[in-house]
C-alpha cells in the first residue's frame, strides 16, 4: 500500500475573495518597486555630480602637474589670472604637483600632492600695498624663460613617481627664449606620444606662440581663462566638502520605498506544521 503524507492546505473554495487583495497588493508592488527604481537612478545622477577632479583645468580621473610660469611679465601683469587658477584648483580638491619656472625649473611640490596646499602659493602672489608682487622668485626668476626644461622636469616627475593617470597644466604666456623653440617643440611632441594630457593656460601669449603649441597639441588643449574677482586665500579647514544632502535624502527615501515593499507588498507567509508521519 502506497505511503500518503498529509500537507497544511487552505481551503479554496471562496478564493474570488482574495482577488482585491491581490489587485492592492500588485498596486503596492508597483508603487514601492517604481518608486525605489526611480530613487536609484535619481541617486546615481546625483553620485556623478560628485566627481572633485574635473573642473575644466584637469582631465577628469588624472594627477596633474602645474607648470608655473613666474617670469617677470607674469608676476606683474598676470599674477590675478594664476591666482584665480590656483583657487580654481584648491576648490577642485583634486591631487597636484607643482613645478615654478622661469629660465630654470624647480619641482615644488611632488605629484599627489593634496591641492590645499597650493594656498600659500597664493597668497605670496597677492600684490603688496604697491601693486607689486614680491615673491621668494621675484629675485631668481628674471632671466630668458624655458619652457622646454619645466615640461620635461612635469614629464619626469610623472614618470619618476610612477603616476599611470598623469596629465600637465601650462600656466604660462607661451614666450619662450629663441633658442629654446625648438627644444620645446621636441619635447611637446615626446610628451604627446607618451599619452599624458597636456592643457594650456595661455596667458596673452603671442599668434606665433599659439601656433607652435596649437600645432602640435590641437586647439582643444587650450582652456578658458578663470574669470571673476581673485578670492582670498580659505583658511586651512575650509577644504572640508560638504555632505552630499540630496544624495543623502535620496538613499534615505530609497531604502524606506524598500521597507514599505517588504511590508506591505511581500508574499503571505503562513506557519509551517510539523510534517506528519506518512500512513501505512
Amino acid at each position: 500500500m502506497l505511503g500518503l503524507t498529509r500537507r497544511a492546505a487552505i481551503d479554496s473554495h471562496d478564493i474570488a475573495s482574495f482577488r482585491p487583495a491581490a489587485w492592492r497588493t500588485l498596486a503596492l508592488r508597483l508603487l514601492f518597486g517604481g518608486g525605489a527604481i526611480v530613487l536609484l537612478a535619481a541617486a546615481v545622477l546625483s553620485a556623478r555630480d560628485l566627481d572633485p577632479r574635473d573642473r575644466g583645468l584637469l582631465p577628469t580621473g588624472t594627477t596633474g602637474v602645474v607648470v608655473l610660469d613666474l617670469s617677470l611679465s607674469i608676476l606683474d601683469d598676470q599674477s590675478g589670472v594664476v591666482r584665480r587658477t590656483l583657487q580654481s584648483l584648491v576648490d577642485s580638491d583634486a591631487p597636484v604637483g607643482v613645478v615654478v619656472f622661469s629660465d630654470v625649473p624647480y619641482e615644488l611640490m611632488p605629484p599627489g600632492t593634496p591641492s590645499k596646499e597650493l594656498r600659500p602659493i597664493i597668497r605670496l602672489l597677492t600684490p603688496t600695498a604697491s601693486g607689486k608682487v614680491v615673491s621668494p622668485w621675484s629675485d631668481s626668476f628674471r632671466a630668458g624663460t624655458r619652457i622646454s626644461s619645466a615640461l620635461q622636469l612635469a614629464q619626469d616627475m610623472l614618470e619618476g613617481d610612477g603616476v599611470k593617470d598623469g596629465s600637465i597644466l601650462l600656466v604660462s604666456d607661451l614666450e619662450t627664449a629663441p633658442d629654446d623653440v625648438p627644444e620645446t617643440a621636441k619635447v611637446l611632441r615626446a610628451i604627446k606620444r607618451s599619452g599624458t594630457p597636456v592643457r594650456l593656460l595661455a596667458l596673452g601669449p603671442s599668434s606665433d606662440a599659439r601656433a607652435l603649441f596649437g600645432g602640435i597639441l590641437g586647439s582643444q588643449a587650450f582652456t578658458p581663462l578663470a574669470d571673476g574677482p581673485v578670492r582670498q586665500p580659505e583658511p586651512p579647514d575650509a577644504g572640508r566638502r560638504p555632505l552630499p544632502r540630496t544624495l543623502l535624502i535620496l538613499a534615505a527615501l530609497f531604502l524606506v520605498a524598500l521597507a514599505g515593499h517588504e511590508r506591505y507588498a511581500g508574499r503571505l507567509a503562513l506557519p509551517r506544521l510539523p510534517r506528519r508521519k506518512a500512513v501505512a
